[in-house]
């Protein structure tokens, strides 16, 4: 509190009013008078008892000294205005201190919410200010995280993008529209894989992970090639898993076309699957695929 007013506190010693009897003696005097002043007086509310009380200690205030020239208040203006500073903008606040190790998620909690802090602190231990408004982090003695305390509990952290790694801050920025506008300039094929992703669960974000997915195996093939292996996995199922497209582009068959692939011989275990294994392939010692 000393710090946050930028002064010093020299505390009497307790019990002992004496190692300070300037400071005793000026409060006892100017009780004293102004009850005096004012013991014949009869008030019907506190503001009037306090208005009262503070035209008489102006009046105290403004009272020549007996023995040197002037009055408190002059004094105050010579001697001691010189001395004050302006108070801070926010008044001090009580703060409750802790310390934490930043996790995986690269949060901290006040007990009741969950706050970012940078990503590059997961592993280190920060302190952490709370009062009553406010959710503060330090690190090495440096704030690196400050927040409007929440009141109510949210179900997911608060999260500011600047304390997130690049993958973390690009899906941030991915919704449903994002995703099919992708899809559409990737290619027809993909268009409806990507919708049936979306479409797939009871909201749209329950398929983000799978778009995001199909995105990276784009930038990873080439778009004509994941097009081409969404239009194979279309082919033997209208609702395709993301893990079958996967495995067309690791294994090449989307480079085979569609149509040479149903004029190849059935195999002898009966299916025409592009990319089922029979029973050879879970012998021991595997088969030769």
């Amino acid at each position: 509190m000393a710090d946050h007013y930028d002064t010093a506190i020299v505390p009497a010693r307790p019990k002992a009013p004496d190692d300070k009897p300037n400071a005793e003696g000026s409060v006892k005097f100017a009780t004293t008078w102004i009850l005096a002043a004012i013991r014949n007086y009869h008030f019907l509310s506190f503001e009037e008892a306090y208005a009262t009380v503070k035209e008489k200690l102006e009046a105290l205030n403004n009272k020549s000294f007996k023995t040197r020239k002037g009055n408190r208040h002059t004094a105050y203006e010579e001697e001691e205005r010189s001395f004050m500073h302006p108070l801070p903008p926010a008044p001090y606040e009580l703060a409750t201190w802790s310390t934490a190790k930043i996790h995986n998620d690269y949060t901290i909690t006040d007990d009741l919410n969950r706050y970012s802090v940078p990503f590059d602190l997961i592993g280190e231990t920060v302190d952490i200010r709370t009062t009553r408004d406010t959710v503060e982090v330090f690190f090495r003695g440096g704030r690196v995280a400050s927040y409007v305390r929440l009141k109510k509990a949210q179900r997911d952290a608060v999260m500011v993008p600047g304390h997130m790694p690049e993958a973390h801050r690009r899906y941030l920025s991915y919704n449903k529209d994002a995703f099919l506008s992708w899809a559409e300039s990737a290619g027809s094929f993909v268009s409806a894989v990507i919708r049936q992703f979306l479409e797939a669960g009871k909201e749209p974000e329950q398929g983000y992970k799978y778009c995001v997915s199909l995105m990276k195996a784009a930038d990873r093939y080439g778009l004509a090639r994941v097009d081409a292996a969404c239009e194979r996995a279309l082919a033997f199922s209208s609702t395709p898993a993301l893990r079958s497209i996967l495995t067309i582009l690791k294994n090449g068959q989307d480079k085979i076309p569609l149509n040479q692939a149903a004029e190849a011989p059935v195999p002898k275990n009966g299916t025409c699957h592009g990319i089922t294994r029979g029973a050879d392939a879970f012998r021991k010692g595997g088969a030769n695929i």
